[in-house]
């Protein structure tokens, strides 16, 4: 069945986006007609990620922009209004879970990191790309079920999701009415992300029953 193009003629800005969640991401929007920015920390990333989507017919630009560098930040902006002129949908997807330590037992440096990737860059970026939103255009941030139960092995990433919530609802309120800001929840995905929980069985068996109570 062909997929409908709600996309057309949009275009659509998706961080970490190289792989998992994020390419999948930039590949349905693509496939439904939008031109989509991807990104990644690597060079050698980026490039693959774009002759995938190039070969199911999508318009792809590959930038490297590590998220919490200000001025790779700013080029990811600045290359796509280049390119394209406008921005009409950001999908703010990059994170990190650098401990599985307790929270109360994690250093000030992953704390910071925490903190600087998974929220704070997406604020920056909004604030980078704002001036450049079409009317009508749309913000999404990824979040994770973690923000609503977090568990041991990622308890301080589950804050710094749940923090997402908050910003949402917020930035929902200060761009209105002209930008759509929203959260997306998944549950267990096996990414690469995800690979320390993924070769844990116990902890499979417990994220997925918690996705079936959810």
């Amino acid at each position: 069945m062909a997929l409908m193009k709600r996309f057309q003629g949009k275009v659509a800005i998706i961080t970490a986006s190289t792989q998992g969640i994020g390419f999948g991401i930039a590949e349905r929007l693509g496939l439904e007609g939008a031109s989509v920015v991807i990104s990644s920390r690597k060079q050698k990333n980026v490039d693959e990620a774009v002759e995938k989507l190039k070969v199911r017919g999508i318009d792809a630009l590959g930038i490297v922009c590590h998220v919490s560098n200000a001025q790779q930040r700013k080029n990811l902006i600045d290359k796509t209004i280049e390119r394209y002129g406008k921005i009409d949908v950001i999908v703010s997807n990059a994170a990190v879970n650098p401990s599985v330590d307790n929270i109360l037992d994690s250093q000030e440096s992953v704390l910071d990191k925490l903190w600087e990737i998974n929220v704070k860059a997406s604020i920056l970026l909004l604030k980078d790309a704002s001036p450049h939103l079409e009317k009508g255009s749309s913000v999404v941030f990824i979040s994770s079920i973690a923000a609503y139960q977090p568990q041991s092995s990622m308890a301080m990433y589950g804050v710094t999701k749940t923090a997402l919530l908050g910003l949402t609802k917020a930035l929902a309120n200060e761009m209105a009415p002209d930008t759509r800001v929203n959260t997306v929840a998944p549950g267990f995905v096996p990414t690469h992300f995800a690979d320390y929980i993924t070769k844990d069985a116990s902890v499979v068996k417990k994220e997925a029953r918690r996705d079936d109570l959810t």
